[in-house]
C-alpha cells in the first residue's frame, strides 16, 4: 500500500492521535521533523502534514510510513490531503518566538486565562503589534502572518498548559508550557516585560536593534523577559557615550576606575594601555528597560571577565551577588 491509499477517516484518526500525544511526542514517536512548508489546517488547529499522512497509513494498513518512505510537498502530501477535502497551507508561519509568546500570554492572563474571539479589539491590536516585532524577516512571513485567527489559536495552545485546563492537550509546543510556567511563577515580572516590549515596539526603540553573540536559541531563552529586551540591554551597555560619562563621574567622585565585583584595575595591570578601560553593566532589571532614561546610577563598572560571568547563564547575577561569589572563592583559596 502507498500514500494514495489513505482515506479521510484515516487522516482524522491520525489527527486525533496527534492531539492526544501532542506535537513533540507524536513527531518523535514516528520519526518525523517539523513541517517546513506545508501544514494541515483542521478545526482551527495546525498540523505537520507529512507526519499526519505517514501515520494515517497505519489506519489503512498494518504499519505507519516513516519520513524516508515518501516525499512531502505539494505534488504528494498537499495534493493527497486536498483530494480528501482537507485544507493545506503553505508556506508555514514561522514558529512563535519567546517575545511573541510573552505578549500572547500576557493578554491571556489579563483576561482570566480565557481565550478571546478574533473579533475582539484586544486580539486585533495584538495581531497588529506582532506584525511590527523585528523578529522575523519579510521572507519568513506568509500573507496570513500572525492574523487574529493565529493569535487566538496560539492563546488556546498556551491555555492548554494552565493547571485549570482539564481537557486534552492540543498541539501546543514546549515553549507554550514554559511561558505558562513563567507567568505563574513570576507574574509581576512577566507582565512588566510585556509592557516594556509593547512600549518599545510602539515607540520604535526596539526596531532594528542589533543581535549579539550572547543571544541563545528560542529553545534556550537568554532571559525570561525575551530577546528584544536583552538586545536593548546590551545596546545600552555598549553605548560609548554612557561609558565615558560613567567613568568621568566615578573619577570625579574620587573612586578608582576598577571592577566593582573583583576590584581589578586595568591601569594597575597594564599601565597607560589600560588607563580608563572598563566595561559598564546596566543593573536595571530587563523588565524595567524602556520605562525611563538610563541614569549613570543604573550603571556598574565591571572588568570583562566579571561582565561575562554576570551574563554567562540564567538567571543573571547582580553585581552584589557576583562580588560575594568572588569573595567566597578567594576565601577558599586562602
Amino acid at each position: 500500500m502507498s500514500l494514495a491509499d489513505i482515506t479521510q477517516d484515516a487522516v482524522l484518526k491520525a489527527i486525533a492521535e496527534y492531539d492526544e500525544l501532542g506535537q513533540d511526542v507524536f513527531l518523535n514517536t514516528y520519526g518525523f521533523k517539523l513541517a517546513r512548508s506545508y501544514t494541515l489546517l483542521y478545526e482551527g488547529r495546525e498540523y505537520d502534514s507529512k507526519a499526519i499522512c505517514g501515520v494515517a497509513h497505519k489506519y489503512v494498513s498494518d504499519h505507519a510510513l516513516n519520513s524516508l518512505d515518501f516525499s512531502g510537498g505539494e505534488a504528494t502530501v498537499g495534493r493527497k490531503l486536498r483530494s480528501l477535502d482537507f485544507n493545506v497551507r503553505s508556506p508555514r508561519n514561522p514558529n512563535w518566538a519567546w517575545d511573541e509568546l510573552i505578549l500572547a500570554c500576557d493578554l491571556l492572563a489579563r483576561h482570566g486565562w480565557k481565550t478571546l474571539d478574533t473579533s475582539r479589539p484586544e486580539v486585533i491590536e495584538l495581531s497588529e503589534l506582532l506584525q511590527q516585532l523585528p523578529l522575523h524577516s519579510a521572507e519568513e512571513r506568509p500573507p496570513d502572518f500572525r492574523t487574529p485567527a493565529s493569535v487566538r489559536l496560539k492563546m488556546a495552545n498556551i491555555l492548554n498548559w494552565h493547571p485549570s485546563h482539564t481537557t486534552r492537550k492540543t498541539n501546543g509546543g514546549v515553549l507554550d508550557r514554559k511561558i505558562v510556567e513563567a507567568f505563574l511563577g513570576d507574574p509581576e515580572r512577566m507582565h512588566a516585560a510585556a509592557r516594556s516590549i509593547r512600549a518599545g515596539v510602539l515607540s520604535g526603540e526596539l526596531a532594528d536593534l542589533p543581535a549579539f553573540e550572547e543571544e541563545e536559541t528560542d529553545e534556550e531563552i537568554s532571559a525570561p523577559e525575551g530577546r528584544l529586551l536583552v538586545r536593548k540591554h546590551y545596546a545600552r551597555e555598549r553605548s560609548r557615550k554612557l561609558r565615558t560619562q560613567k567613568i568621568a563621574r566615578t573619577r570625579a567622585q574620587g573612586k578608582p576606575i576598577a571592577c566593582q565585583a573583583c576590584s581589578f584595575d586595568f591601569a594597575t595591570a597594564y599601565g597607560d594601555r589600560g588607563s580608563n578601560y572598563i566595561e559598564v553593566h546596566h543593573i536595571v532589571p530587563l523588565h524595567h528597560i524602556g520605562e525611563s532614561e538610563t541614569r549613570l546610577e543604573d550603571l556598574a563598572l565591571l572588568c570583562a571577565n566579571c561582565h561575562r560571568m554576570v551574563h554567562v547563564s540564567k538567571p543573571w547575577l547582580t553585581v552584589d551577588q557576583l562580588r560575594s561569589l568572588v569573595e567566597e572563592q578567594r576565601q577558599t583559596q586562602v
